[in-house]
């Protein structure tokens, strides 16, 4: 399979392209979001796809959406993606698309913490803390947390980093009942995947949800839930403390990356077949091992 770069399709019009996702209008109040084959690694979208990387992202975020429903409502209208394009376009869309609801976003990535790794990490080490959440001294990396904690960061232009805030922050921006409203979600829904990724072997060390308030002023889990993506899966029989696991997400390609001595600054090297097929199966693990659902 050669997977999708980017869409072309011509009976709707093109909203938004980003890293990932190609969202196009459908009616004045719909989006349909197409998930590619793209992936990204240090800000830079690589030259080639990864096959079934939008099948799965969509996929399990449908799975994830379904299991974790009554924490709050969701982007999803329940329209068939097939029927609002052109036949000859079905197979741009079939099994990586959804028509979800247009939502006001809130400019906040909702990031919830069960285990010090990766930026969280970083920050604990410079000061002790992590988006302004005091953490006790002597904890290593990749170590599980007493309790998760919600760190949040506001979104920035494609391109740049995310800049991480404190939940005071969040209240300055969006006032108290907002905050309260994304942080509580955030980690209920972090519990709930945390406890069920559990019984199939995988420990989710983080995640981050993005949420839109609709028309009637509702905030709505929306974009992608609990995917390699926006998430830390790993495996639970290769955890230690002290070490950062193997994980099914895209460290793989950004550890080949690395490897290569690339300066992070020009064009991103292609990486050769053997790297685009392990990120591939990586990738369609997470979805089999944790929704039972199986693609190539």
């Amino acid at each position: 399979m050669q997977g999708l770069l980017k869409t072309s399709l011509k009976s709707l019009p093109l909203v938004y392209s980003g890293k990932v996702r190609d969202s196009y209008a459908v009616g004045d109040d719909k989006l349909l979001i197409v998930a590619t084959d793209r992936i990204s690694a240090f800000d830079f979208i690589l030259s080639v796809p990864i096959p079934y990387k939008g099948q799965v992202l969509t996929q399990l975020t449908n799975f994830w959406f379904e299991q974790l429903k009554g924490v709050l409502p969701n982007h999803l209208t329940g329209i068939d993606p097939l029927s609002v394009v052109a036949p000859e376009e079905a197979d741009q869309v079939r099994g990586r698309s959804v028509v979800a609801m247009k939502l006001k976003p809130i400019m906040i990535e909702c990031v919830a913490r069960g285990y010090l790794t990766g930026g969280g990490w970083k920050e604990y080490l410079a000061d002790g803390s992590v988006s302004g959440v005091k953490l006790p001294a002597g904890l290593q990396m990749s170590q599980k947390l007493d309790e998760p904690i919600f760190t949040p960061s506001a979104k920035s232009p494609i391109g740049t980093h995310d800049e991480p805030i404190s939940y005071e922050e969040c209240v300055k921006r969006y006032g108290g009942d907002v905050a309260k409203t994304i942080r509580d979600a955030t980690l209920t829904l972090y519990k709930k995947a945390a406890e069920y990724a559990a019984t199939k072997g995988i420990i989710i060390s983080d995640t981050k949800f993005e949420f839109g308030i609709d028309e009637a002023g509702n905030i709505r889990l929306m974009d992608e839930v609990l995917t390699p993506d926006s998430s830390r899966f790993w495996p639970a029989d290769q955890y230690n403390v002290g070490i950062s696991p193997p994980s099914y997400d895209k460290q793989y390609i950004r550890d080949w990356l690395e490897s290569t001595g690339w300066d992070k600054k020009s064009e991103p090297p292609v990486p050769p077949e053997e790297v685009i097929q392990r990120t591939s199966e990586k990738y369609r693990e997470a979805l089999f091992r944790l929704a039972g659902i199986k693609l190539g």
